[in-house]
């Protein structure tokens, strides 16, 4: 519609302004070209950067994403991994997009609650057997191998390095007052109760053949949509190129960019849209109103 919009006249501003996510993954079955999903990960996946490395304190799963994003696209490739194990898997793997999570567009209690049982959830199950950012092993050195002729071939990855990384992180649970902030943050995650539950794996080292078996998973970064948007006036009416309204246009929600295109900024937050939609919606509905009065 944005580009539509332009078409007929209308000015997009901020449209550096980017939504992205750097969990994406492809999509098995698109529904369109190029469609992708999110991973909306609990807090235990070991994340390391194409040549294996741990990102650094406190660039974990679910926490800064605007800092991983800058990190990963300072690395010099635009992947990343999650490594993890079948328990981790279980619990805390969710995805995005409403086909994904039929027990929330569903509206059943009883499926969601069924969260909280043993099994991974039906839709991850189908990423993790036929998506092609997955790979499963229960041998490090072949998760490894596969892990390399994903991503092209190239051996960036160091058996001996990934193996180091992940052992140092499974030391921190020898010792229950271990300083591993992820660690810390998993226990802190546990102390709420529906995090307990349906969320957070219980802490274990990830080389324990009994939490097994490994997983990888190549972690893409996903665009989604841009944070800029129709440049309006107070009615919300959408101004063309020469500062002037374009009649009868009007423009509501993200796609006026809330009054004037990025209202948030660069560093924007999930869940604080809704206001901008209801402001510049009834903005131009009474202007709309006027118009036609």
């Amino acid at each position: 519609m944005l580009a539509i919009t332009e078409a007929a006249g209308g000015t997009i501003i901020n449209r550096d302004r980017m939504w992205h996510y750097v969990e994406g993954i492809k999509n098995w079955n698109p529904i369109w070209t190029n469609h992708a999903i999110r991973i909306l990960p609990g807090p235990s996946s070991l994340w390391l950067d194409a040549r294996g490395r741990r990102l650094p304190v406190p660039l974990y799963p679910g926490f800064d994403t605007l800092g991983t994003l800058k990190h990963i696209m300072e690395t010099g490739y635009d992947y990343s991994w999650f490594i993890l194990t079948h328990k981790i898997i279980e619990k805390e793997f969710a995805l995005s997009g409403s086909e994904q999570n039929p027990d929330f567009t569903s509206k059943s209690w009883r499926q969601v609650i069924g969260r909280a049982r043993q099994g991974i959830p039906g839709p991850v199950k189908a990423f993790m057997e036929k998506g092609e950012d997955f790979i499963v092993e229960r041998d490090l050195g072949q998760l490894v191998a596969r892990m390399n002729a994903l991503a092209g071939g190239e051996p960036l990855l160091d058996l001996a390095g990934v193996e180091r990384e992940i052992t140092a992180r499974d030391r921190q649970l020898d010792n229950a007052f271990g300083k591993d902030m992820q660690i810390a943050s998993i226990r802190a995650a546990r102390h709420y109760l529906g995090d307990k539950l349906i969320r957070t794996a219980r802490p274990h080292k990830l080389l324990d053949p009994a939490a097994g078996p490994l997983i990888a998973v190549r972690l893409n970064i996903l665009t989604r949509k841009t944070l800029g948007g129709l440049q309006t006036d107070l009615d919300s009416r959408v101004l063309g190129a020469d500062g002037r309204p374009v009649p009868g246009l009007y423009a509501a929600g993200e796609a006026a960019g809330f009054g004037g295109g990025g209202v948030h900024g660069y560093a924007a937050l999930e869940g604080t849209f809704l206001g901008g939609c209801i402001f510049s919606g009834r903005a131009a509905g009474r202007a709309a109103a006027r118009g036609v009065a």
